[in-house]
């Protein structure tokens, strides 16, 4: 593997937004996505790129918005090339639905606390990276880059978006999720959590973004998955890890990211894909 490849982009289009991670740009009607190499962790972004991430990242997500299209609708139109989709543009809800289903993160660090998961109510006696007795959906606020997310329950989201548009939501959220979790067990991952995003187009319920990446996801292997300690993970932990030890601050500027947590990070984001799909990179 030529670890010296990071791509970003410069295509001579009209930009419509440069996210963290992706470059977008406006074709009237449709979007083209266009996933780099960039990194971000506690929603900055991070000065190293990872090798062959984009490619990795944009090619899984295609991969599940096609094993999930029966369940709900999706925007993927066209696959351009291993890291470039086109998409239906739609009208973003101004929401990060998280579905858990081991208990790890952010919510391990406040349920020891003896808070709330996002309203939901757990039983005392779980350990770090415990299964959950069910899977549990943890909406977030979207934030721009540069600003955190904000937990809310399901209750507040539906103020916002409507009683019926947030069951439905939680509804699909929840079926993706289990059905991920069944694949990917048996390909020896667990899918410990997901992030999953939604847009209105033409008052249709739609899945956009991306899907059951290393970016949006944490996968543990199963084989050593033990619960009260932390996991080896397939995704970006090894970065956030590296970035906690540091003492960072979590606000920019972020460190840069020594040789070999690159390297070991773009190695894992083409493992989880090779194992979740059974195809080869």
């Amino acid at each position: 593997m030529n670890d010296d490849i990071i791509l970003t982009t410069d295509l001579p289009l009209a930009s419509f937004r440069k996210g963290k991670v992706r470059d977008l740009y406006d074709l009237g009607e449709k979007l083209l996505i266009v996933s780099t190499d960039r990194i971000s962790a506690f929603d900055v972004v991070l000065p190293n790129g990872i090798p062959f991430k984009g490619e990795a990242l944009n090619r899984l997500s295609v991969f599940w918005f096609n094993e999930t299209k029966d369940v709900v609708p999706n925007h993927i139109l066209e696959v351009v090339d291993p890291r470039t989709v086109l998409v239906k543009k739609t009208n973003p809800i101004k929401f990060e639905f998280i579905v858990r289903g081991y208990l790890y993160g952010s919510a391990w660090r406040n349920y020891k606390l003896g808070k709330l998961i996002c309203g939901v109510h757990l039983p005392r006696s779980l350990k770090k990276a415990e299964k959950l007795p069910e899977p549990v959906l943890t909406p977030t606020t979207k934030a721009e880059i540069g600003h955190h997310d904000v937990e809310v329950t399901i209750e507040e989201m539906a103020k916002k978006i409507g009683e019926d548009l947030a069951e439905e939501i939680k509804n699909v959220c929840l079926k993706i999720y289990k059905r991920a979790s069944t694949k990917g067990e048996t390909n020896g991952i667990i899918v410990a959590d997901t992030k999953m995003e939604f847009g209105l187009h033409e008052g249709e319920l739609m899945l956009i973004d991306e899907l059951l990446t290393p970016d949006s996801s944490r996968f543990w292997p199963l084989e050593k998955y033990q619960a009260g300690r932390d996991q080896e993970s397939f995704d970006k932990q090894d970065v956030r890890d590296y970035l906690e030890a540091t003492g960072w601050d979590k606000k920019p500027p972020p460190p840069e990211l020594p040789r070999h947590v690159v390297l070991e990070t773009s190695k894992k984001y083409i493992e989880a894909y090779e194992r979740l799909t059974g195809r080869v990179f």
